[in-house]
């Protein structure tokens, strides 16, 4: 398959940026569910050890990927502790 992306490629030079773009999407694609699987509270990959990784977040705690208007070292914690 890449032999033949080569190949096309060669012939349409056109598609050159095409084929760039496609890869570079499905590359940030990929390593952004890695970083969901990997950095995000909500999966829980030893469930002995660590079965509720969301309880052990603290209020100043940074898991999004990015936050529009949300200091996190401002915020105190509510609720209960477990």
């Amino acid at each position: 398959m890449l032999c033949q992306i080569v190949c096309q490629a060669k012939e349409h030079p056109s598609l050159i940026p095409l084929f760039v773009f496609i890869g570079a999407a499905g590359t940030g694609a990929a390593l952004y569910v890695l970083l969901l699987a990997l950095c995000n509270p909500d999966v829980s990959w030893d469930r002995k050890n660590n079965p509720e990784p969301w309880n052990r977040l603290g209020p100043s705690e940074q898991y999004k990927f990015y936050s529009v208007n949300v200091d996190y070292r401002k915020l105190k914690k509510e609720g209960l502790d477990f």
